[in-house]
């Protein structure tokens, strides 16, 4: 099996997966109980930085400030790919390869799902511990590569010369400025992509709340408990599929 490319289990389980890597991360103040964000403040100020400032300082709270609009941007990214597609294809444990879609932002970047995913890891690392913050990026970075991968594959040998066309056109994750392909006419389909991709945007509001207030407590729950029930919602799509298939 490449290193870059998931297995059947993986892209099966990948919300548990992901959700997983981003409980670790934070499980890991249990070892390292130092701020990530604190430490960065404190490399950037040449260790004259407090490391005892509490979340509520105004550098901080810029900091995670700063992470917040990176939560935003990946929910309104995913938001904007998910108009494109269906909410019950970007989070069904199947693959689906049976057709390309090529508008919206996939005009822009190939896989702004996954993207935006990382996005939020990015936004999220100031918040973790040092050592979390590493998992945090570096595991989601590639995590998603691997599933990227997988769905590649399964792309090209479904969609042929096409595919290897846009492959030619459009970058994987860093998008391009322009779009690469003109529009294909699609429209999108906002209602069905805010409610499929309303986790994210809970995350992104409990970080804009955490940033204003520097009480931890509303991001510790808020994550927390929307983690838990995207995964519940999921689970419950995963086995609605199963009876009806």
């Amino acid at each position: 099996m490449p290193l870059f490319e998931a297995t059947d289990a993986e892209f099966r389980f990948r919300p548990w997966l992901i959700g997983g890597l981003f409980l670790a991360a934070f499980a890991l103040y249990a070892v390292d109980p130092h701020n990530a964000g604190v430490s960065l403040l404190r490399l950037a100020h040449g260790g004259r930085f407090d490391p005892n400032t509490p979340p509520g300082s105004l550098e901080l709270r810029a900091l995670f400030g700063v992470g917040a609009l990176l939560a935003a941007a990946a929910a309104l990214l995913r938001t904007w790919a998910a108009a494109y597609l269906s909410s019950t294809v970007v989070h069904d444990v199947a693959l689906h390869a049976d057709r390309l879609v090529a508008d919206g932002p996939y005009r822009h970047l190939r896989n702004p799902l996954y993207a935006g995913i990382i996005l939020l890891a990015l936004g999220m690392a100031p918040i973790a511990c040092r050592l979390g913050a590493v998992l945090l990026v570096a595991g989601i970075w590639f995590f998603t590569r691997r599933l990227i991968g997988r769905e590649e594959r399964q792309l090209a040998s479904t969609q042929g010369a096409s595919y290897q066309a846009y492959l030619a056109a459009v970058p994987r994750l860093w998008p391009a400025l322009r779009p690469r392909l003109p529009a294909a006419g699609s429209a999108p389909r906002w209602g069905q992509a805010f409610l499929g991709e309303i986790f994210f945007w809970l995350y992104a509001a409990s970080m804009t709340i955490f940033a204003a207030t520097g009480e931890s407590r509303i991001l510790k729950w808020a994550g927390q408990g929307t983690l838990v029930a995207y995964l519940l919602v999921f689970t419950l799509r995963g086995l609605k599929r199963r009876r009806s298939s």
